[in-house]
This record gives structure tokens, C-alpha cells and sequence, in this order.
């Protein structure tokens, strides 16, 4: 029995592992220029996408890097966070499909509602004309 859980681990391991290597490998071959571009910022914080890395989707979406900065309470400096959206233009729906550098497998589909943040990320992004 232990022989074929062993087993069993070391499959998934390797299906799991491979993969990730993968991407992990060819991320900075991958990497050009970053372009930071700032959308206005709210009483809730801050957000730049980068223009280097705008990309068509294999659905025809794009796919951006972006950053945020919420404001604190005290004024000290925030801790950014690094996610990569999804970006339907045509619905103007956007999904976060990595955030600070780990995947969201299946991530949901949402309208930005009142983020102004996302809403002018989106809008900066599709009318970029990048890709």
C-alpha cells in the first residue's frame, strides 16, 4: 500500500513540478522593458499597468501586468501587489489571473463595479491599441 502512494505522489509531483518549471524557465526570457503607465489615482490608491507587457490571449482577450498601492490609514507607505488581468474589452470584464507571482487557476470573471482603478485600467488598456 505504501509502495503505491508513493507512487501515486511522485506522479502527481511530476505532472505538478514539470509545468511550473516551464514557466518558471522561460519567464525572464519572456520579459522586455517594463513600461509603467498610471491611471489616476482615488481616495483608494494607486495603479500603473505595463504597456511592454500587453499580450493577445489564445481567447482573443488581452492579458496585462499591472500594479497597486491601497492607501493606508496612517500615511506610511503601502506594500504594492503585482497581478496579471485578463482583459475582456468587448464586456469589460477583467479576471486576475496571477497574483504576486502565483497562478489563480479559474479565476472568475468580474466587472470592475465601482474600482475606479480597475474601470481606468481596462479603459487605458483597450483603447492602447498594443498588440
Amino acid at each position: 500500500m505504501k509502495s503505491s502512494l508513493r507512487k501515486c505522489v511522485r506522479e502527481w509531483l511530476k505532472a505538478a513540478l514539470v509545468p511550473l518549471l516551464i514557466v518558471v524557465l522561460a519567464t525572464p526570457a519572456l520579459a522586455g522593458p517594463v513600461d509603467w503607465r498610471e491611471v489616476p489615482s482615488t481616495s483608494e490608491g494607486q495603479q500603473w499597468w505595463d504597456a511592454g507587457s500587453v499580450r493577445r490571449t489564445k481567447d482573443g482577450n488581452l492579458s496585462v501586468l499591472s500594479r497597486y498601492s491601497l492607501k493606508t490609514e496612517d500615511e506610511s507607505p503601502a506594500l504594492g501587489t503585482l497581478v496579471v488581468m485578463e482583459i475582456d474589452c468587448d464586456q469589460s470584464l477583467y479576471r486576475d489571473t496571477q497574483k504576486n507571482g502565483l497562478p489563480r487557476f479559474r479565476a472568475d470573471w468580474e466587472a470592475p463595479a465601482k474600482d475606479d482603478l480597475i474601470t481606468e485600467v481596462i479603459n487605458a488598456v483597450c483603447s492602447s491599441g498594443l498588440t
